[in-house]
């Protein structure tokens, strides 16, 4: 591993005295760094949902293909799966302090450059190439966003605390992708005559890529500036110690180091609660990304939204998530006294009421709007509540998130609303085909579990 991603490393204890205040400081100081510095992860991951219906208007200046685009769109949402599970097993051996911060950097550089093949190219086939890899990378920049968080949670929270924390920097996303719909807005207005004149067809593209991207690389810096590794990188006790809150599977091995191998098939391929909710999460990433990567494109074409109150009603979906998220963790923990399932259920059932009026009534200004500000008030509860279970099941220096994004690599099929069909003839997913690929992916997933289980040879491994 390069030496600047290396784990800070511990350093001798503060006098008691100063143990508290220092303590209480850098624990607020570092979760306003994860908070912020995630959030800004999500200014530059959708963006290019957001220009999709502008790219693809054939009364625009570019009149793209809406398949083509798809392929663009789906390859965003590959990098980014399969970044989580590689660039998690990276950020476990690496400084949080960097890591995030790095990461944050690339998407933004990448987000910035997808401008370029518009102008220079058009609607052709160099630029569909051209944005297809540079979305790759986006999506596999902004993997390397989640797993240095994680580990920060871990390594300053407690277990009987950290499902409050979670809750509230959960929603560290929803804020971040709900400016993406301002930010669209605003920075055509602001900038947009800067580059293109009076050409104001053009402006979206300053607003939903250069804009978003300058601010996301301030953003950056900020978290630098407030993240630490660990506490015991600042002369602190490990936080277990720290508030006596010690859970049932603690030991001091888990503050060590872990290799990729053991990580991945000593604590993650045989936990068969980790595999349960892996595939949990893929089902509720099928109706997240289904509307958050369609919804503007699907406004703008059933109601005829122009950038501006397209741009207002994603804000509104990401925003609506924020109460949602922290309603479902006072359920899970108070009326539900930390049974995560029950919660989980209920609210993935309202998603399902929300999303079948979103689809039924798809000429109806009102019910479209408050069906979708619906769907983002209950889809990212259960979203918060399996990253908590997960992070409780593994050791802290695991990626807990990388099984559940090797799954969803496996589930890939099972994201109607990434493939360029999620409103092709009105529908907005067709249920019966998506869940037969799904079944069919979860028999491999069986099947490659239990020849690890038994000891056999996994096919296409060395």
């Amino acid at each position: 591993m390069w030496n600047f991603l290396k784990p800070a490393p511990h350093k001798d204890l503060l006098p008691e005295g100063k143990i508290d205040s220092t303590y209480k400081s850098l624990r607020w100081q570092v979760f306003v760094g994860i908070f912020i510095g995630y959030a800004g992860y999500y200014i530059v991951r959708k963006n290019f949902s957001m220009a999709m219906p502008f790219l693809t208007d054939p009364a625009g200046p570019y009149g793209f293909d809406k398949g083509s685009l798809s392929i663009v769109l789906s390859l965003n949402a590959v990098a980014y799966a399969l970044s989580k599970f590689l660039m998690g097993s990276v950020s476990d051996r690496s400084n949080a302090r960097v890591f995030l911060p790095l990461g944050l950097v690339l998407a933004a550089l990448s987000m910035m450059f997808m401008a370029v093949p518009i102008e220079l190219f058009g609607a052709s086939t160099t630029s569909i190439v051209i944005m297809a890899v540079l979305n790759f990378l986006v999506g596999w920049f902004n993997g390397m966003g989640w797993p240095p968080c994680g580990r920060v949670m871990t390594h300053w929270f407690s277990v009987k605390e950290r499902g409050t924390k979670m809750s509230i920097w959960n929603c560290a996303h929803n804020v971040g992708g709900a400016l993406v719909g301002p930010m669209a807005v605003y920075g055509a207005m602001w900038f947009g005559s800067w580059f293109y004149g009076v050409d104001s067809s053009k402006y979206f593209i300053i607003g939903t890529y250069i804009f978003p991207a300058a601010v996301a690389l301030f953003v950056a810096l900020l978290a630098y500036v407030l993240i630490r590794d660990t506490p015991q990188s600042c002369g602190l006790p490990t936080i277990e110690k720290w508030r006596n809150d010690y859970p049932k599977n603690y030991s001091e091995k888990q503050e060590e180091v872990l290799t990729t191998r053991e990580i991945f098939f000593k604590y993650v391929l045989n936990n068969k609660m980790l595999w349960f909710i892996a595939i949990a999460n893929a089902f509720v990433y099928m109706v997240r990304y289904g509307c958050l990567d369609w919804a503007p494109t699907y406004l703008k074409e059933a109601q005829g939204y122009d950038i501006k109150e397209a741009g207002w009603a994603y804000f509104a979906y990401e925003f609506a998530a924020i109460p949602g998220t922290l309603v479902c963790g006072w359920l899970s923990d108070v009326v539900f006294k930390g049974r995560r399932a029950i919660t989980t259920i209920i609210f993935m059932a309202l998603v399902a009421l929300f999303i079948f009026l979103y689809w039924q009534f798809s000429d109806n200004y009102m019910i479209v709007t408050l069906s979708l500000i619906a769907i983002g008030f209950f889809i990212y509860g259960p979203v918060m509540l399996i990253g908590v279970q997960a992070l409780d099941l593994a050791p802290k220096n695991a990626a807990v998130g990388r099984v559940d994004r090797v799954l969803r690599v496996l589930l890939r099929d099972g994201y109607p609303g990434e493939r360029g069909d999620g409103i092709r003839g009105g529908k907005f997913i067709r249920v019966g085909r998506d869940v037969r690929a799904v079944a069919r992916r979860l028999r491999l997933v069986h099947r490659f579990r239990q020849l690890y289980l038994q000891g056999g040879t996994i096919p296409g491994a060395k």
